[in-house]
């Protein structure tokens, strides 16, 4: 198998499989990533999935699985375009898997009335880098493959509430009544492994824990584990990556499937 983008994530899901007794190529985008994961129970290749791909050897063509958990990082539209749109269509042509997951977000959802989402609620982005991550969903489903729309993603050494408050820039957000999503690294990790089974049918999954909780409940948490008051209320931070929403998504789908997250 394959998995294009071993970042937080990816890395996690390489060892992951590994472990499992699969066999790993893990591509990444920079040298110094590269040489980090040497050495590690999985193949690792710098390569840059927008392009020709040619240094990939050809034992690796045409996989048992691709897995598409490359990231933007902070960028714009084009990066999105560039990554997530034209990396998948891409790796599709030169790879040709037969299977393929690809790890999207659950920013595609724009409600903001606290409402419950699930995998047929409407996906109608405000943000041009949500639709355009709807254009990458509609390669994979095309291909047969799974969509992983994942929450916000915390895990060791990445929360960004934990790291807002602890700067100091946390700021309840019109009284902090925001729900909020959110899945633990490795519980992601183990879904896709899970959704990796040939026997789990084709299509869109969302990928959170069983607990959306207000930035209330979040800061609050925060703030009594390390006894400390709450943040002051303030305005919405317009820098956002995800566009301002305010919904509650369920996992139900997926937890029908046999999955089930080991942080709640």
């Amino acid at each position: 198998m394959v998995i294009a983008g071993c970042g937080f994530l990816g890395e996690a899901a390489a060892f992951l499989f590994s472990e499992s007794g699969a066999r790993v190529l893990g591509l990444c985008a920079t040298q110094a990533t590269a040489e980090r994961l040497a050495g590690k129970p999985f193949a690792i290749l710098k390569a840059d999935i927008t392009g020709t791909l040619s240094g990939i050897p050809q034992e690796w063509t045409r996989p048992d699985l691709l897995i598409h958990c490359a990231s933007s990082g902070r960028g714009g539209a084009e990066d999105y375009r560039k990554i997530y749109r034209d990396g998948l269509s891409n790796l599709l042509e030169v790879l040709t898997p037969q299977r393929v997951i690809f790890t999207g977000s659950t920013s595609v959802y724009a409600q903001d009335g606290g409402e419950w989402v699930d995998e047929q609620s409407p996906a109608e982005p405000l943000r041009e880098t949500g639709r355009i991550l709807l254009e990458a969903e509609a390669l994979a489903l095309g291909a047969g493959g799974i969509v992983a729309r994942l929450a916000g993603i915390y895990g060791p050494g990445r929360s960004v509430y934990l790291r807002k408050f602890l700067e100091g820039r946390a700021v309840l957000e019109a009284g902090g009544a925001r729900w909020i999503n959110q899945i633990h690294r490795d519980d992601e990790a183990r879904a896709l492994r899970h959704l990796a089974d040939p026997q789990i049918p084709p299509g869109i999954y969302n990928v959170c824990d069983n607990t959306s909780a207000t930035q209330l409940d979040v800061y609050g948490w925060i703030a009594a584990c390390l006894n400390k008051p709450l943040p002051p209320e303030g305005p919405a931070d317009p820098d956002r990556k995800r566009a301002l929403t305010s919904k509650r998504v369920s996992n139900a789908k997926l937890l029908r499937t046999g999955w089930a997250p080991g942080f709640q």
